[in-house]
């Protein structure tokens, strides 16, 4: 399925655009089978719509939130993309606690992929080892890397999480990533971009040109899913892609 493009005036609108595919996915996820899985992601693109989501009227009681990737850093940590969450809207919304599935960060780096592996195991959709989440939230870094699958990283990883060592913008940090594998299981996988700093590379993901290595967020295909791009026109200046 070739993947929905659209372009927004500003971060703002595109967080509105957000929220509302959200808080759909969430509703029919519950009514069609009792609850709404998501995986959320860091950085700052996301704080705006976790700020939306805390008015929308969504029964968090069957909502259970995971994250695509996470550094290794205390959960109070700034880095943190759980903390992240938690301040812009988990701690604002009556969600139950076992309901949040945060990374366990204070482990170390194979134990925690080894631990996550084991919560996404208790959901899982078989035959799958995980689950097919209903909306899976990503971004895109400068260089093309999405959640913590950084250029030049194995492309065939065989494990649906793993521990990274990584530096990005001199900013080295030890990581967690759920994998393809993971991801391209989604029903829904939305990408949110912003910035003019994206707008080269972003060319570049639908180029087919580049290579899986070059930029891993193309490797981001779900067999039986779809994909949305959500850009602001910073992002989106070298496409020609229409607004919504």
């Amino acid at each position: 399925m070739n993947p929905m493009v659209r372009i927004f005036k500003d971060p703002e609108q595109l967080s509105l655009g957000a929220a509302e595919i959200f808080v759909e996915r969430a509703a029919r996820a519950i009514t069609e089978r009792g609850r709404f899985l998501v995986a959320l992601n860091g950085g700052g693109t996301p704080n705006r719509l976790f700020r939306l989501l805390v008015r929308e009227p969504i029964d968090w009681t069957r909502v259970h939130v995971f994250w695509g990737d996470e550094r290794l850093v205390p959960p109070e940590d700034p880095e943190s993309s759980y903390g992240q969450a938690r301040a812009a809207l988990l701690k604002h919304v009556p969600i139950p606690t076992e309901n949040v599935h945060r990374i366990a960060s204070d482990l170390e780096p194979a134990a925690a992929a080894m631990d996550y592996a084991r919560v996404l195991k208790e959901f899982a959709t078989p035959p799958l080892d995980w689950p097919r989440f209903d909306l899976v939230l990503l971004g895109m870094g400068e260089d093309g890397h999405t959640a913590s699958l950084f250029p030049g990283s194995p492309v065939d990883i065989t494990e649906p999480v793993i521990a990274v060592i990584a530096h990005y913008q001199d900013r080295p940090a030890q990581r967690i990533s759920l994998t393809p594998l993971v991801f391209n299981a989604a029903r829904h996988v939305v990408f949110l971009v912003t910035g003019t700093n994206k707008a080269t590379t972003l060319t570049g993901v639908f180029n087919e040109y580049h290579s899986l290595e070059q930029y891993p967020v193309k490797r981001i295909q779900p067999s039986d899913g779809e994909v949305t791009w959500l850009v602001d026109e910073a992002a989106g200046s070298a496409l020609t892609t229409p607004h919504p």
